[in-house]
């Protein structure tokens, strides 16, 4: 499937603008739903819709996409013979980076990315999940969208959630963004707009409800911890959205100086 450089990542090749289109959030499982992606979108007023392919629902045509969210759950980017919709979801993927609109995929849907981008998909040494952090780099630390963090006060990592045993390999032309000690590639942005996080920063409190009677044993996802979680995903996820806006549509409202742009 076509993908264009990075370098014109974030210029929309088809002539009118993502204001006549919808977001679209992929959700592959029913307990892995958009959390505060939707809420980032439902802030700025940005229509969406979510397509439940765990459910039968249709992909759409990239056409009618203003921005792309794909989501995580525990099949893998190589199970299509299970799975045949994953074939059409990195077709999808590619149309949308093409166009030069706004993706972000989570875990899986950042596996799915990464192989769309020409990475490699593999198993990694051992299984990550559980509230923890992903380590900045340097390009992470200055990326309008991963930091830095607190209205300007560089951190050098993001509270997240972690739940996943496969990794990939870093995409051609892509910015390394995070990092961990297990697994090394866990972010990274490709062009303006196109975001890969295996890490979950979309996980507020009743997300978490949602996925615990899903979590291995004597995992949980409760206290300050959590509020940590939710507090740094919703920044994060906030200026994803306004820098989407700004790149796709041009000068906006001013993104709040509290939300860390």
């Amino acid at each position: 499937m076509p993908v264009t450089d990075p370098a014109t990542s974030g210029q929309d090749s088809s002539g009118d603008t993502a204001k006549a289109r919808r977001w679209v959030i992929v959700q592959h499982v029913a307990h892995e739903g958009p959390g505060l992606i939707a809420g980032a979108l439902n802030e700025r007023g940005i229509p969406y819709e979510v397509v439940r392919v765990d459910r039968g629902d249709q992909l759409p045509d990239h056409r009618s996409v203003a921005g792309l969210a794909v989501m995580g759950g525990p099949m893998g980017v190589h199970d299509a013979d299970e799975h045949p919709w994953l074939v059409r979801e990195r077709e999808l993927i590619g149309e949308v980076v093409d166009a030069g609109r706004p993706v972000v995929g989570v875990c899986l849907g950042a596996q799915q990315l990464a192989a769309v981008l020409g990475a490699e998909v593999t198993t990694g040494p051992a299984e990550e999940v559980g509230i923890g952090q992903v380590d900045l780099t340097a390009a992470g630390r200055t990326d309008p969208v991963t930091g830095p963090e607190y209205g300007g006060l560089g951190e050098s990592s993001i509270p997240c959630v972690h739940w996943h045993r496969d990794t990939f390999s870093m995409p051609p032309g892509a910015v390394h963004l995070a990092s961990t000690r297990l697994f090394p590639h866990q972010g990274f942005r490709w062009g303006q707009v196109v975001y890969g996080l295996q890490f979950h920063v979309e996980v507020d409190r009743s997300l978490a409800e949602t996925w615990r009677p899903h979590l291995p044993p004597g995992i949980g996802l409760d206290g300050p911890r959590l509020a940590q979680v939710e507090a740094a995903g919703r920044r994060l996820l906030r200026r994803f959205v306004a820098r989407s806006l700004l790149v796709t549509t041009g000068p906006g409202p001013p993104v709040d100086a509290a939300e860390g742009a």
